[in-house]
């Protein structure tokens, strides 16, 4: 590395999160949500011992929207994909704490809370994070003009299982979900994956998500159109990908497995691996002073993303 890169992640490390105020929570849906069953189900949260705050049984999915400091918006937006297995939503070190390092860099941050899957609270579960991820990313692009927003620089970013639902939004926007989703685009401008869900073949599969989200038995047509990997288009948006070797929860084979698709398909990628750090690091991989998130910076800056 570099000196003045090394010196650069060092010093980006060392600042604390700068304190940034939530706007009012977004509705996804207005009316009735589409893809539900009526229920007496209630949203739970649990802060965790660490103090992060999972979130479960989603009955109203929204969008958090936290804005850059006065005058340094640059019109990019990120909808950030929360992970937590399909099972819970992990809120504070791939939510909040991803929205107070983003807008640092002038980028408008949308925290998704989507609904999770269940047989109890939708028809068909395998769809709805999905559906709510294509309705998020449809409407940044209606609120666009209130935040001063360019509609065509709108990415998708996602940890661990929100991983596999961006990936997946990223790779399936092409037949969007539901009932009359409307002609409005639903495909991501570039796409973020840090220690993905990729793959549900049974070789590379985390298990919990893949039950979760398709059940005890999924077909081999289920698995092929969930592994993300094997949706892979030249259409794919740029990617940049993120993982750690020891990952012992998801295999860092998931990541190789879709930055090779995107190489096969001429799709602009980069990927940074780190030898440790295992598995829900966020923004803090313990193991290295290199800062993930510097790289993004740079890799976004090289794209044109942070221009205003």
């Amino acid at each position: 590395m570099k000196i003045k890169s090394w010196l650069s992640a060092v010093f980006l490390m060392s600042l604390p999160l700068a304190p940034v105020l939530a706007q009012p929570v977004l509705p996804l849906y207005t009316g009735n949500i589409p893809n539900s069953i009526p229920s007496n189900g209630q949203e739970k949260s649990n802060t965790e011992a660490n103090g992060n705050v999972h979130v479960t049984s989603v009955v109203q999915p929204s969008l958090t929207v936290y804005v850059p400091p006065a005058g340094t918006a640059n019109g990019t937006s990120i909808i950030v994909c929360p992970g937590g297995g399909y099972g819970f939503l992990s809120m504070t070190n791939e939510g909040t704490e991803i929205a107070q390092r983003f807008t640092g860099m002038g980028i408008t941050v949308f925290i998704l809370k989507y609904r999770l899957p269940n047989d109890a609270m939708q028809p068909d579960k395998s769809i709805a994070p999905l559906m709510d991820a294509q309705q998020a990313l449809r409407l940044v692009r209606e609120v666009a003009p209130k935040y001063n927003l360019n509609p065509e620089r709108i990415g998708l970013m996602g940890f661990s299982a929100g991983g596999h639902l961006a990936a997946t939004a990223g790779t399936q926007f092409a037949k969007p979900v539901g009932p009359k989703p409307g002609p409005a685009s639903v495909r991501p401008a570039f796409l973020m994956l840090i220690y993905p869900v990729i793959s549900f073949s049974d070789s590379l599969a985390h298990g919990g998500s893949r039950t979760n989200l398709l059940g005890q038995n999924p077909t081999a047509a289920q698995m092929v159109q969930y592994s993300a990997d094997r949706q892979v288009t030249a259409q794919t948006p740029p990617t940049f990908l993120v993982h750690a070797q020891d990952d012992k929860t998801v295999k860092v084979q998931n990541s190789l497995a879709f930055y090779e698709a995107c190489v096969h398909h001429g799709v602009p990628a980069e990927m940074h691996l780190f030898a440790k750090g295992g598995h829900g690091f966020g923004l803090h991989n313990g193991s290295t002073t290199d800062d993930w998130s510097e790289r993004l910076r740079e890799w976004l800056a090289a794209n044109g993303w942070l221009t205003r």
